[in-house]
């Protein structure tokens, strides 16, 4: 057992934090900043994003460091200093989850944010799966350091990227391992992985929890994530989709996936037998606020309208909650 598993055992499911972007550019950034160096050079914003989620209602919070790999940092000419921005990311939240503790008594855990190295693997990339492992393992060091609870490897689109980042953490310290997979493509990933698939591999490994992030949109997500539960019934399963189907408004991205619909996609994810439920791109505190809310049955599952999921695959509910949902709504 994992301090992970220990809190799902002891709350039934744990809500996950929402988007880490969204808050830092309502905080300022700027598009085409690299966040990480803000775990430096903006500590005070980083931690009252970080306190953000913490308030709305979040068991784990992930740190500001999907793009702290050396691959991704070299784009900003920072890669020299992976073990710095991702042990400073991981401090800060770490503070903040030691003074929620000392002030509440509500345990957080800290979920070192591991996103994709944007390079594609061997034979259709130049990358190694040794050489990618190595930029996994030193982006672990440091957020061990950091004081991280757990390592999250998310939004991997390859099995063989998947695989290679887990070798890399457990190289870099003995931390439970999470991995999630976006689902963007007709129900796979950009490399053609399923949720069985995904599932499979997670298994293999002897991880402690693998899921869907991001994604083209929440019934994919979904359905990916009854894929998965499928395949194995006792690993912890991880919902964290965007919020809505994004779209360009101007110069803007915009998500439309209001409060009220992540909350009722939370309620679908807990009924497919997902532990680990939040959200990713386009959500704030206040999505997680309602979602958590919902699943702890202070307001009533809210009544949306969802579009089908591109696989074939259809959700079924688990318990007794389908009379409370309604139609499957538009996500």
């Amino acid at each position: 057992m994992t301090v992970l598993h220990d809190l799902v055992a002891e709350k039934g499911f744990l809500v996950l934090d929402g988007a880490t972007g969204t808050e830092l550019f309502r905080r300022g950034l700027q598009s085409g900043d690299p966040p990480e160096a803000w775990n430096v050079d903006r500590p005070d914003v980083i931690i009252d994003a970080y306190r953000a989620y913490a308030n709305a209602g979040s068991d784990l919070i992930l740190t500001n460091t999907f793009g702290g790999t050396r691959y991704r940092l070299a784009l900003h000419k920072l890669e020299e200093r992976v073990v710095e921005l991702n042990t400073e990311a991981a401090r800060l939240a770490r503070k903040v989850a030691d003074e929620v503790l000392a002030e509440t008594g509500r345990t957080i855990l800290v979920a070192g944010s591991m996103g994709p190295t944007g390079e594609l693997m061997e034979p259709m990339g130049s990358m190694s799966p040794g050489s990618c492992a190595a930029a996994f393992a030193e982006q672990a060091e440091g957020l061990a350091a950091g004081g991280a609870d757990v390592l999250w490897i998310e939004t991997i689109s390859s099995l063989e990227e998947g695989e290679a980042a887990v070798t890399g953490a457990r190289k870099a310290c003995d931390l439970p391992i999470c991995l999630t997979m976006s689902f963007d493509t007709a129900g796979r990933t950009m490399m053609g992985v399923t949720g069985t698939s995904a599932a499979e591999l997670a298994t293999r490994l002897g991880i402690d929890a693998i899921g869907a992030n991001c994604g083209n949109n929440l019934a994919d997500t979904e359905a990916a994530i009854i894929q998965m539960r499928e395949v194995n019934p006792d690993i912890l399963i991880i919902s964290k989709g965007n919020a809505g189907i994004p779209e360009w408004r101007g110069t803007e991205l915009h998500y439309d996936g209001t409060p009220e619909v992540m909350a009722a996609y939370a309620a679908r994810a807990r009924d497919a037998g997902a532990q680990l439920i939040g959200a990713c791109c386009g959500s704030t505190p206040e999505h997680i606020a309602l979602m958590r809310a919902v699943l702890d049955g202070e307001e009533p599952v809210p009544e949306v309208e969802v579009v089908a999921a591109t696989t074939t695959l259809v959700a079924k509910p688990r318990g007794g909650r389908s009379g409370r949902r309604g139609r499957r709504s538009r996500d």
